[in-house]
């Protein structure tokens, strides 16, 4: 697209031609700038005619605003040296995700082929899991008892009652609660198989996804779970693309540069991965075409990126906040963090050995993509539900390097970080943004080393109980501001 010469148009499929719109195959769960500048755009890629109908959240902002282009946006691809603008037509229809009419409708129809999530990882509402056990719903949780509730009292026979007087996305909140739903439709219309890919950074997400789901479905009607489990296979995703908030100087520099007034576009880096393991029994886009990787076992994969990429996040959004931080990239021009995040790989990659993942080279890709210094990644942003991240980031590398025989203090500095961060934020009498923020205010009332265990035990219970980790966390802590 060139600049605009005159004042900017606004973008929807009137102003724009977006050519023939594709046929909805897609639905997917959690419509934010993630999801745009990742599976959509691998849909847009891939040229081959599946169309995406996205449904929100929380807030229905998103889709109101999207619905009123037409489901257009454009794509910023921001690099070092400049803007790279394409408008995306994959997004075909915008719902809010309390319309539960809309997604029965969908789901029950036979084109759907594919649902995607991008829920966060507090979305599948799972219970704390201990060391080798697997992911299960958590039952306890006030959404969940709520849902669960919901959802008995408006079953009848093989399907949900829907609209006056049954159900809709204000009495049912969770994620896995609305994807039933979906599904029972489904299961009541004729039972075609289908395919749910989770796309949230978290260890075996596609388990996370069958244990949320079929934890509620067990609940409900154990018939719809034994359906579940035969027609329905839950795909596990690695997902990788930096993709900071929208901002209206960003709105501002895509009206200038493109000449449409697009109150939605998407700000991300040029780089992007997708590696997906399982089966996808309706038929999938040709995401391939696009670039991403089908593989049998995901799980090294998950490791590199959950360890080398998200776990250096945490870490700079921790320590590098402590040192008066705002970005990423800002973090890592800090010689201090710049070191602490090489310690934290070094500790990483002696447990990434398998030659296809190329740790040197997917190092050396990092630093390039967090050094870039248009790409403002937010730190507050990164920061949030840290008391689930870190149990995927930092305690699994800590234990590899325990097994090894070898102290573990890179990944601790992690927990050590967090600590000190959620301590000047609950003192400032601000919201720490996590899950379990009563708790984390509960454990953060103590002082000195039963302050630190108690505030471990919320990350893993198992290591709270170790003397050596809570003393060596414990010496960790207030050594970011030296």
């Amino acid at each position: 697209m060139s600049a605009a010469q005159t004042a900017p148009r606004p973008l929807n499929a009137t102003t724009y031609d977006a050519g023939a719109r594709p046929q909805v195959r897609i639905v997917h769960l959690g419509l934010g700038a993630f999801h745009r500048a990742h599976q959509a755009w691998y849909t847009e890629r891939a040229g081959d005619g599946w169309g995406i109908a996205a449904f929100t959240g929380r807030s229905p902002e998103a889709a109101r605003q999207l619905a009123g282009q037409d489901g257009l946006y454009t794509l910023v691809e921001r690099a070092a040296d400049g803007d790279r603008h394409a408008v995306i037509a994959a997004e075909v229809q915008a719902h809010d995700g309390a319309d539960l009419q809309a997604l029965s409708t969908l789901l029950a129809h036979p084109d759907i082929a594919v649902v995607t999530l991008t829920v966060t990882e507090a979305g599948y509402r799972l219970a704390p899991a201990a060391d080798g056990q697997p992911a299960r719903l958590d039952a306890e949780d006030e959404l969940v008892a709520t849902d669960i509730a919901a959802l008995r009292a408006h079953y009848e026979g093989s399907n949900f009652t829907l609209g006056t007087g049954g159900l809709d996305g204000r009495v049912v909140r969770t994620t896995a609660g609305r994807l039933l739903v979906g599904l029972a439709a489904r299961r009541a219309a004729d039972g075609w198989p289908i395919a749910v890919v989770s796309c949230d950074n978290l260890p075996g997400n596609g388990a996370a996804a069958r244990a949320s789901v079929l934890g509620l479905a067990e609940r409900v009607d154990p018939l719809l779970a034994v359906w579940i489990e035969e027609n329905v296979s839950f795909v596990d995703s690695s997902i990788d693309r930096i993709t900071p908030r929208t901002t209206d100087a960003d709105r501002a520099s895509v009206a200038a540069a493109t000449g449409y007034d697009d109150a939605a576009p998407v700000v991300t880096e040029p780089f992007s991965s997708w590696v997906l393991a399982g089966d996808f029994p309706a038929g999938r886009p040709a995401w391939e075409a696009a670039g991403a990787v089908f593989v049998e076992d995901l799980e090294p994969y998950e490791r590199r990126k959950l360890w080398l990429l998200n776990g250096a996040h945490t870490l700079m959004a921790y320590a590098g906040t402590l040192r008066g931080h705002g970005t990423v990239s800002e973090a890592l021009a800090d010689e201090r963090i710049s070191g602490w995040v090489e310690e934290f790989w070094d500790a990483a990659a002696r447990h990434l050995q398998d030659a296809q993942l190329d740790i040197p080279g997917y190092r050396a890709a990092l630093r390039e993509r967090f050094a870039n210094p248009r790409i403002a990644h937010h730190l507050a942003q990164i920061g949030q539900d840290g008391s689930l991240k870190l149990g995927a980031r930092a305690v699994p590398v800590y234990r590899a390097e325990r097994n090894a025989g070898r102290d573990g203090t890179a990944a601790l500095r992690l927990l050590a970080a967090w600590m000190d961060r959620i301590g000047i934020q609950l003192a400032a009498g601000e919201d720490v943004h996590d899950p379990a923020g009563e708790r984390i205010a509960a454990a953060a009332s103590g002082t000195g080393t039963a302050q630190t265990q108690a505030l471990l035990a919320i990350v893993d219970p198992t290591l709270a109980a170790e003397d050596q980790a809570v003393s060596a966390v414990h010496a960790l802590r207030g050594t970011f501001t030296d």
